[in-house]
């Protein structure tokens, strides 16, 4: 290990010194030990000093940081266990297993046989790593960032609540998707809760091709039917997208590791949900769209509530800023990457 200034290294207890070494037919000579002091002002100059010290600053920053990365993963596989919990298959909730809405403690369900063939057989992330994940929120940060190609470029990509991507959209959020959310609420909203035509809803999942929708049927009690309806028509039409459901029981879990973090909310966002389940399947986790302020943080221009429409946000359960902190933080320690610049800035 080599210093700074070009000398060896020599780790000493907690201490980082820099030392020279002699040819070997000379003879050092080695005076008795003496007891340590600290060093009088004109006994040296701090030049070889400052050297060593900086780069033990730098050393130390980057073991910290490797250190904050595998600590925060390993706790939420501990705490989560994401890999394995995240989402409902036929494997970890057989018929006969009781469901307790996350979001309604005091409700449940018993899975009957019919929700059970709706279940996925298997975990889609058991025993997978990825390298690098794009997680995108629709902050309006994203319009005109360029940062379509970059956020394509990662070997899994995540989207949040049935995002536009066409249309000229493209350019700024990428096309690639691996997985994707949808919010009932968008449902309802949207297409009518699909009690009546579904063509629409269909026609808006073709552009995430084979990809994994997300679901939370198990939130609230008034999740559920929509939800189901939604696999059905995605059965009915035969387009080729996955439906999986959340797991309620990692849902809270989850919420009770983001609180012992600090994080005091009534729920999670779904952006939030997402990106700790990529922290756990993936090694490095970068996010895009994650800005809940209406300025930009660098140009301070107005920006729209979303990249696609600046309707505004509905009083709702999350505490985005607070959120935005708790990712900021995860950001400083290394553990993640938030991109909040213009990509084409830096050449990408």
């Amino acid at each position: 290990l080599r210093g700074c200034n070009g000398f060896p290294l020599k780790l000493s207890g907690s201490s980082l010194t820099c030392f020279s070494t002699s040819p070997p037919h000379v003879k050092t000579y080695q005076p008795a030990p003496a007891k340590r002091r600290a060093p009088k002002p004109s006994e040296y100059d701090g030049t070889d000093c400052l050297d060593v010290c900086v780069c033990h600053r730098e050393i130390i920053d980057k073991i910290q940081q490797r250190y904050n990365k595998t600590w925060m993963k390993a706790e939420l596989r501990l705490k989560c266990n994401g890999f394995d919990e995240s989402i409902i298959t036929q494997s970890n909730t057989p018929v006969g297993s009781k469901l307790v809405y996350d979001g309604e403690k005091k409700r449940t369900l018993v899975v009957n046989q019919d929700l059970f063939n709706m279940f996925i057989k298997k975990h889609p992330f058991s025993n997978k790593i990825w390298d690098t994940c794009s997680v995108v929120g629709n902050s309006g940060i994203l319009s005109d960032s360029g940062c379509g190609k970059m956020i394509d470029s990662a070997d899994f990509v995540v989207r949040c609540n049935l995002p536009p991507l066409e249309n000229g959209y493209e350019k700024d959020v990428g096309t690639k998707t691996n997985l994707v959310t949808a919010n009932p609420s968008i449902l309802f909203r949207k297409f009518g809760a699909l009690t009546g035509r579904r063509r629409p809803f269909i026609d808006s999942l073709r552009q995430y091709g084979s990809s994994l929708l997300l679901l939370p049927p198990f939130a609230f009690s008034g999740n559920t039917a929509v939800c189901q309806r939604a696999v059905y028509a995605i059965e009915d039409f035969e387009i080729p997208l996955q439906p999986v459901f959340f797991n309620p029981h990692y849902l809270q879990n989850l919420a009770q590791f983001w609180r012992s973090q600090g994080l005091k909310e009534a729920r999670l966002s779904s952006g939030l949900m997402v990106a700790s389940m990529a922290l756990e399947f993936c090694e490095n986790v970068h996010l895009y769209g994650f800005w809940p302020f209406s300025n930009h943080p660098y140009g301070l221009y107005t920006l729209t509530n979303h990249y696609y429409d600046d309707k505004p946000a509905k009083k709702s359960l999350h505490s985005m800023p607070a959120e935005f902190d708790q990712l900021l933080q995860l950001h400083t320690q290394g553990v993640l990457r938030l991109h909040l610049g213009d990509c084409k800035a830096d050449g990408k």
